[in-house]
């Protein structure tokens, strides 16, 4: 990597004799010059430590701004002001600032100048929230486009969701990350262009509910029916709110003796629909037939507390009926999608579910003298009914006499019948016995036997001796393989080979161990002979720009001559790949004292 300057204000430091590090360039017969490097050059500027960033940017690269400000700085360091010739006009002294201090002075400008700014544009190349949460986005417009950042306290405070292409207004400062010279913007709010960022969080989160089956047309789970009359009544809402006064005062009007357990909870403010979620879940796992979350009427900013998606979730699991009585009857939150019945107010929703105590006893009662009549018509319908049965039925023993003389006369028929038949079978039964008895089958099947028995002793006998034979004549096959079999001559080769093997391998390690140790003991030698580990105790090189010849001796130049400075740091391995500095000779001193 070369750093070229323009001409240098002050001449080189007398040069140290060394032996000649590149052959024999120049012509000169005097020995090579060699630049050395002050010992201590100045103090690099100070660069933010490793992992740590101003404004929580990510960790740049240490090692970039460390070289260029040592290679000003060695500028620096060999350079002096340029002699005054007679009759010249004096020049003013040039200010020269390191990368450091001009990326500095350009931070302390703009993030003064731009304390807080309201950027109107396109969210471009957002893909979500990093490992920590910070959103990293680009804003744009046909014009330019600005790096923009939110961090993950700001993040987590957003009404809606972020998304590609949606126009917002950002609010924020602008923030200089000196490292890398980049600026962008630090956002602390932002608000979509064309609706609120509260409407659209409401459309974003009932999308996303519906398409879930939360709600809508394709919900999991139907609307479940209020019980009627519940016989306790859950309510979430603030214990010091008005909406629960309005609701006891109709509810206890109505019906002085039903049961009401209160959870108490925020409906509004940071953590209000955490503690809302929370006392549904609690009421959830009491006795209460209905749970009601109620509260009164207010700002869109207000009622936010329901539409939250954690106390939607929560209505949703709740095992018992959720009734939705809150704010106004024009105020529509996700919690009255979600609830299984919707009250306009919290005076209403107390109207569904608390039937009046005096109408309901009326009702009862009138309810009562009508069953009551309808019992005594029914009773007098039924006796009637059962006398008109108890003329029609006949004496069951008189019915039974006639049954039993049907079904003897049914069996002496039957028996007339079977008579013929059953003497017919037994006649055929003994013919067939005694040809049976003619034809003697026990004696054949003994005369079957004894030939079978016969036959199977033959059978063994010569399979016995075609055995016996068979193995004979395997013992002697197997006798003569044996004497001519070459295993036993393999097994001998084999091992003699495995011997081989491992001196070879031996000697191969020995010789591969002793050519490692002399390429090594070669390696030190050419690293220790190689011109590139002297300069990089701190000497340098200066070639002629010309001609590209190593000067020597300072009779090598002449002033006005442009020269090559070259450095091995930075871990060059070649000449080539060496830092270069580029200076004019203004002066050639004598030969003095190094």
């Amino acid at each position: 990597m070369k750093r070229r300057r323009g001409v240098a204000d002050t001449a080189p430091a007398a040069p140290l004799q060394q032996g000649d590090l590149f052959g024999a360039q120049g012509t000169g017969a005097s020995p090579p010059a060699a630049v050395a490097s002050p010992e201590k050059p100045p103090a690099p500027q100070q660069v933010p430590p490793a992992g740590k960033a101003p404004s929580g940017e990510p960790k740049p690269p240490a090692d970039k701004p460390v070289i260029v400000e040592t290679v000003v700085a060695v500028v620096q360091e060999v350079s002096v002001p340029l002699p005054s010739l007679p009759g010249a006009p004096s020049r003013p002294a040039r200010t020269v600032l390191t990368v450091g201090e001009l990326t500095r002075q350009l931070k302390e400008t703009i993030e003064s100048r731009y304390p807080r700014v309201l950027v109107r544009g396109e969210v471009s190349g957002f893909r979500g929230p990093n490992a920590r949460g910070h959103l990293y986005f680009t804003l744009k417009d046909v014009d330019a486009s600005i790096d923009a950042k939110v961090w993950a306290s700001q993040a987590a405070r957003l009404r809606f969701a972020l998304r590609e292409g949606l126009e917002v207004v950002a609010e924020g400062s602008v923030d200089v990350y000196a490292p890398q010279g980049r600026y962008s913007l630090i956002i602390t709010r932002l608000e979509p262009v064309g609706q609120g960022a509260l409407a659209l969080a409401f459309e974003q989160l009932k999308q996303k509910l519906a398409d879930e089956g939360l709600i809508g047309d394709r919900r999991i789970r139907a609307p479940r029916p209020l019980p009627f009359p519940p016989r306790r009544i859950g309510i979430v809402t603030s214990r010091t709110g008005a909406a629960l006064q309005d609701f006891l005062r109709v509810l206890y009007s109505r019906h002085p003796r039903l049961s009401v357990l209160l959870c108490d909870a925020r409906v509004q403010g940071e953590g209000s629909a955490e503690e809302v979620a929370r006392a549904i879940e609690r009421l959830g796992r009491t006795d209460v037939d209905v749970i009601v979350v109620t509260r009164g009427g207010g700002s869109v900013e207000d009622l936010w507390t329901f539409n939250e998606e954690l106390v939607a979730r929560a209505i949703h699991a709740s095992r018992v009926p959720v009734v939705s009585a809150i704010g106004h009857e024009i105020d529509f939150t996700i919690a009255d999608f979600v609830a299984d019945y919707r009250a306009p107010t919290p005076s209403a929703a107390a109207e569904r579910l608390a039937p009046v105590l005096s109408e309901l006893e009326l009702t009862l009662d009138t309810h009562f003298s009508r069953l009551r009549q309808a019992m005594e018509l029914r009773h007098l319908e039924l006796r009637e009914w059962l006398g008109s049965l108890s003329a029609r039925l006949v004496d069951p023993r008189r019915r039974l006499g006639q049954e039993r003389l049907h079904l003897s006369e049914q069996l002496e028929e039957m028996m007339r019948v079977l008579r013929p038949a059953q003497r017919e079978r037994r006649e055929r039964l003994r013919g067939l016995q005694e040809r049976l008895q003619r034809a003697r089958p026990q004696a054949r099947l003994g005369e079957q036997r004894s030939h079978l028995l016969k036959l199977a002793a033959r059978l063994h006998e010569a399979a016995r001796a075609s055995i016996t034979h068979r193995r004979a004549d395997l013992a002697r096959g197997r006798l003569g393989l044996e004497r001519t079999s070459p295993v036993a001559r393999v097994a001998a080769e084999r091992a003699a080979l495995a011997v081989r093997k491992a001196r070879l391998q031996t000697l191969q390690a020995q010789a591969l161990s002793e050519a490692q140790h002399r390429f090594q003991r070669l390696e030190a030698r050419l690293d220790a002979l190689s011109p590139l580990k002297v300069m990089s105790r701190g000497y340098a090189v200066a070639l002629r720009r010309r001609d590209g010849v190593v000067v020597r001796s300072v009779a090598d130049v002449q002033p006005g001559e442009l020269l090559g400075i070259k450095l091995a740091s930075g871990g060059a391995r070649t000449l080539g790949g060496c830092e270069e500095l580029e200076v004019t000779v203004t002066a050639v001193k004598g030969p003095v004292d190094c």
